[in-house]
């Protein structure tokens, strides 16, 4: 399976519900990361904070989730992130595009979006293999042109790891090598765990920003939090004009 083999075809009703071990994004799980970057040469405190919401998103016929993702560098906001993701019928999940917001902490700076499709020659990608191989072959994990310039790749470096963050120690770690054409030599590393989903990320090579992050904490929201969640992916979408060629996200229907 590649990105070229994109189909909406691929998906059915359940594609909303990412049951693929590997990232274990049950809606309501908010996942905390903790690490640093370098920036000018000196290491800056990085908090990554990934909520899956209880709201779906129709994109291109496919029933997506939608993930909320915020991104804090010295303690403030830089960045905060609509990704939508849906799982085809094989068990592999997909990345159908992002909204992301540049923040100066208070301060919003703008926005931008990429859909397949939207702008011309956008396209889905593949985000996590139902079974990740080692000496499988690499994996486009999505496609915008300028001026979005996404073109991230993904490739099965290691398996079978054993790897320990404060949320535990976990056997069989997958390893997975992101990198972009654009930029040889600069490689990401992000470790997998079976029914957790990525523990670590780590670099190698010529990497600018030689990030380094491990899971920190894993929670379960509760209902007050959850439709707080939901609230911040409609004031998300309202800044983003091209929404108006798609349908809003949506609740849970009871």
């Amino acid at each position: 399976m590649s990105a070229d083999d994109f189909s909406p075809t691929l998906f059915d009703q359940t594609s909303a519900n990412i049951d693929n071990p590997w990232v274990a994004f049950k809606p309501g799980k908010r996942f905390t990361w903790t690490g640093s970057t370098e920036e000018d040469g000196e290491r800056v405190r990085h908090r990554i904070v990934f909520t899956v919401t209880d709201m779906t998103k129709v994109i291109n016929g496919v029933r997506t989730r939608v993930g909320w993702d915020r991104d804090f560098s010295g303690g403030k906001l830089i960045e905060s992130e609509l990704i939508f993701l849906a799982e085809d019928k094989a068990g592999n999940v997909w990345h159908f595009g992002q909204y992301s917001e540049m923040w100066d902490g208070p301060e919003y700076l703008g926005g931008q979006v990429w859909l397949p499709g939207r702008p011309k020659g956008a396209k889905a990608g593949i985000y996590m293999r139902a079974e990740p191989r080692l000496g499988s072959p690499p994996y486009s994990e999505g496609f915008a042109p300028p001026p979005y310039y996404w073109d991230d790749w993904g490739k099965i470096d290691q398996v079978g790891v054993r790897n320990c963050v404060p949320v535990g120690c976990h056997n069989n770690v997958v390893v997975v090598d992101e990198y972009e054409p654009t930029k040889p030599g600069a490689h990401q590393l992000k470790y997998y765990a079976r029914g957790v989903g990525n523990i670590r990320t780590g670099w190698r090579g010529k990497d600018a920003d030689r990030e380094v992050l491990v899971l920190r904490k894993v929670a379960q929201l509760n209902g007050a939090d959850v439709a707080k969640a939901r609230e911040a992916v409609r004031q998300l979408e309202d800044r983003a004009f091209v929404y108006a060629s798609t349908r809003r996200a949506e609740p849970p229907t009871r």
